[in-house]
C-alpha cells in the first residue's frame, strides 16, 4: 500500500498542532509552555509569532476557522483565548476555575464555546459572557478520576469525554448564554452536566475520541490497545469493541462515515473500515514488508549488542515516516463529511499531510 505525503520538521518534538482556515500557518507545541505559529515561506515555514503567556507546558491547541481564534490549555492549570489584533496575538485569559492541570481543550463547531478537560475530574464548558466582557466557565463533574480528551457533536450541543476511569461519556452541554432559548435539544430538557450516556467497553485510560461527520457514530480507544464504535442510531446504542495487537492509539479521525484512521505509539497512522456493519482493522498506512524486515534485524541486533557487549551500535530507522509517537491527527481538508487530506505530528517533531482519495463506496480508502 503506497501513500503519498508531504513532510515538514518543525521542531525537536511536538505534542500538539492546529491548522488556521486557508492552512496557510499552522500553530504547534514543542513540548513547552510556548506555542510557535509558523507562516509558510515559499517553499519552506518559519516562525511568525511565539506565544508564551502559559507557565507551563501546553496540553492542546485548537484553532477556530471562522473568528480565527486560537484556545489553548496547560498544565498550569490555565487556558487562554488568542485574538490577532494590530498584527499581534492578544491573550485573554479563561476563568476555569480547577485545580489541577488543563489537559485538552476543543473549540464548537459553531466557535460560540469551547470544553476544557482537567485532571481535577471535571470538564469546563466556557463561554464569553458580553456583560462582564470575560469568559466564563460551567462544570461538568460527573468524571471519577482526570478527563483526557473532549470532542463535540456536529449539532453543537452534545460533548463526548475520556477519563483516566475507564468511562466514556457524553453529555448535553448546552449552554443558554451562548446558545440562546431556541434551540432544540435532541434530548429534552436535561440538567446540565447530567450524562446521557455511559460508555465502559474499555479496560485502560481512554486516550481517544472521535465523532464521525453525522453525529451517529463515536470511536474512542484506550490503554489496554482497544478500539470500540458505538452507533448512536440505535436505541440504546450498539458498540462494537476491536482488540488490537498494535500498540495503543492516541487520536483518531473519521476520513469518512465508514473509516477511520488512529494514530500512537505504533508511529504509523493505522486504517480500519466497516464493511457490511463490521469494523475491521485494515493494516498500517507507510510501511513496507522489505523495510519492515530490515528493521526487525535491526531491533534484534541491538538487543544483541547489548546482552554480548552491554552496549548498543546500531541505529534504529524506524520504517515509517514519523520516527516517534505520533500524538495528534487533524483534518487538513474535508469536504461533504469526507476527509480528502489530513495530517499528524509527533514526539519526531515532524508534521506529515497525507493524501487520501476515497473510493465511491466510501467504505474504504485508497492511497495514492
Amino acid at each position: 500500500m503506497s501513500t503519498a505525503f508531504e513532510l515538514e520538521h518543525l521542531a525537536t518534538c511536538i505534542t500538539a498542532h492546529a491548522w488556521n482556515a486557508d492552512r496557510s500557518r499552522v500553530a504547534v507545541c514543542p513540548n513547552s509552555n510556548e506555542v510557535h505559529i509558523y507562516a509558510k515561506n515559499g517553499t519552506s515555514w518559519v516562525v511568525e509569532h511565539i506565544l508564551a503567556e502559559h507557565d507551563q507546558v501546553v496540553t492542546a491547541i485548537d484553532w477556530a476557522p471562522k473568528t480565527n481564534r486560537i484556545v489553548t490549555s496547560s498544565q498550569d492549570r490555565n487556558a487562554y483565548v488568542w485574538t490577532f489584533v494590530d498584527g499581534q496575538w492578544k491573550p485573554v485569559l479563561v476563568l476555569l476555575r480547577i485545580t489541577r492541570a488543563a489537559t485538552h481543550v476543543k473549540w464548537s463547531p459553531l466557535e460560540n464555546k469551547f470544553a476544557v478537560a482537567s485532571g481535577a475530574k471535571l470538564v469546563c464548558i466556557c463561554f464569553f459572557e458580553e456583560e462582564h466582557d470575560w469568559w466564563a466557565s460551567h462544570h461538568i463533574k460527573r468524571h471519577k478520576s482526570t478527563v483526557l480528551k473532549v470532542e463535540w457533536h456536529p449539532n453543537n450541543l452534545l460533548l463526548a469525554t475520556s477519563s483516566s476511569d475507564f468511562k466514556v461519556r457524553v453529555f448535553d452541554a448546552y449552554v443558554k448564554d451562548a446558545d440562546g432559548r431556541q434551540v432544540q435539544r435532541p434530548y429534552g430538557e436535561i440538567p446540565f452536566g447530567q450524562p446521557i450516556f455511559e460508555f465502559d467497553q474499555c479496560a485502560g485510560w481512554v486516550h481517544a475520541l472521535g465523532w464521525s461527520a453525522s453525529g451517529n457514530r463515536l470511536g474512542f480507544s484506550s490503554h489496554d490497545s482497544t478500539l470500540a464504535v458505538a452507533d448512536l442510531t440505535s436505541n440504546p446504542p450498539t458498540v462494537q469493541k476491536l482488540r488490537l495487537r498494535n500498540l495503543p492509539l492516541r487520536d483518531l479521525l473519521f476520513v469518512t462515515e465508514n473509516s477511520i484512521v488512529g494514530v500512537g505509539h505504533d508511529c504509523t497512522p493505522i486504517l480500519f473500515t466497516n464493511n457490511a456493519g463490521q469494523w475491521r482493522l485494515d493494516g498500517e498506512l507507510d510501511k513496507t514488508t522489505e523495510t519492515a524486515s530490515a528493521a526487525s534485524s535491526s531491533a534484534r541486533s541491538m538487543f544483541q549488542n547489548k546482552v554480548d557487549l552491554g552496549e548498543s551500535k546500531v541505529d534504529i530507522k524506524l520504517p515509517y515516516v514519523h520516527q516517534n509517537c505520533i500524538t495528534n491527527i487533524n483534518a487538513y481538508k474535508s469536504a461533504g463529511g469526507v476527509v480528502s487530506d489530513f495530517s499528524t505530528s509527533g514526539l519526531d517533531g515532524n508534521i506529515v499531510i497525507w493524501h487520501v482519495k476515497p473510493l465511491e463506496t466510501r467504505s474504504k480508502l485508497k492511497f495514492v
